[in-house]
């Protein structure tokens, strides 16, 4: 089993609007920043410029849920999941993202991951609640 760290925000906005806004691949720009770079769409797959060169995001489908897991292709052909949700909180929302230590991460940079994820869940609910 591998540690995981689950990282959320509160946002003061509907669960639906924050999550057709998320599952949108164009907005990862605007508040993913410690990951993407930029975005386009090749084909059928989302590539994602970041800092460590070309990736290839996927959601998983549609639903009503509020599961925004998504699968991150790097290099190779190595996927990992990201384990993603909204749900709801009164008139708002929380967003939760679980990050897991693979054995080759350290302890150092998994906390830094967890920083960066928790800085972009910060700036996506500064976007959204403009």
């Amino acid at each position: 089993m591998f540690e995981a760290k689950t990282v959320s925000v509160t946002i003061n906005r509907p669960m639906q609007e924050v999550y057709r806004f998320v599952h949108e691949p164009m907005n990862l720009p605007a508040w993913a920043k410690s990951f993407c770079l930029s975005v386009a769409k090749k084909g059928d797959d989302w590539i994602v410029e970041t800092e460590d060169g070309r990736a290839k995001i996927r959601f998983v489908e549609d639903n009503p849920h509020g599961v925004l897991d998504h699968y991150v292709t790097v290099g190779a052909g190595a996927e990992l999941l990201n384990p993603m949700r909204v749900i709801h909180n009164g008139p708002g929302c929380e967003v939760m993202f679980t990050l897991f230590r693979l054995p080759e991460i350290s302890e150092e940079n998994f906390m830094l991951d967890a920083a960066m994820i928790a800085t972009d869940l910060q700036l996506l609910k500064e976007t959204l609640e403009l």
